[in-house]
Order: C-alpha cells, then structure tokens, then sequence
C-alpha cells in the first residue's frame, strides 16, 4: 500500500494516539489489578508505536512479527534505539501471547509493573524520533 506523505502523515498520528492510549487502559487495568489485560494493553501501546515509526519511515506493517523484525532491523541493530526497547518489545511479547493463549499462565504482577516505566520511555523516545524525522 503506497501512501502519499498527508496521508503517511495521518496514520503515523493515528498510530501514536493508539500507542498513548493503550498505554492508559494499561494503566487503568493495572489499578484494578487485571494484570493479564494490562499485559495486553502494555504489549498494544509498543506495538502502536512500533508500527507508527515503521510507517514513518515508509516500511509497511503486516504482522506483529515482521514489525518486530523490521523494528530489531532498522532501530536496534543500528544503534537508532537502545537494546533494552527491543528486549522490552520481546517481553512484552511473550507476555501477551502467554496470558492469552496458555490457560496455566499467570502474569507476574511485580515483573509487569517494573515495564510500566520503560514502554513509557520508548513509546516517548519513539515519539520524538518520528517528530525528528519530519523537520
């Protein structure tokens, strides 16, 4: 799909409010203590943001494993973003896709309340790279 630069432009901002957004559901799933839905949402806030700077940077976006592919590629391998974003993305991951489809696996509050901070950080710094790249 072939996108001019408004509408390249509309679909980053879109992404980015999804990216901040999901991010508070996690927030808000958190306090309740919905660790399994907060783990989802944390995973959706880096994956919305992922995908915007992808999608600023022209790459598409086809699957949650070729964004994670095309992420580790372009931002982590070169240096662009540190490693602890990719191995925050990876984890995040996991914990998704464990809570959801493995019926014996329970999110561990503590390890997911020490990534709060960190996607926070990355969905902020993924932010600034993609405001850096169209001045």
């Amino acid at each position: 799909m072939s996108l001019s630069d408004e509408e390249r432009d509309i679909v980053v901002r879109i992404e980015i409010e999804k990216a901040r957004r999901a991010y508070e559901e996690a927030l808000v799933l958190l306090e309740k203590e919905f660790w399994s839905g907060a783990a989802g949402r944390l995973y959706y806030a880096i994956f919305h943001a992922v995908s915007g700077l992808l999608i600023s940077d022209k790459h598409q976006v086809n699957s949650h494993k070729g964004s994670h592919i095309l992420f580790s590629n372009y931002y982590i391998k070169t240096g662009a973003l540190p490693n602890s974003f990719g191995t925050l993305y990876s984890q995040l991951e996991s914990m998704r896709e464990e809570s959801e489809y493995n019926c014996t696996y329970d999110v561990d509050p503590d390890d997911l309340k020490q990534r709060i901070a960190p996607a926070k950080q990355m969905i902020d710094a993924i932010e600034q790279l993609i405001k850096s790249a169209q001045r």
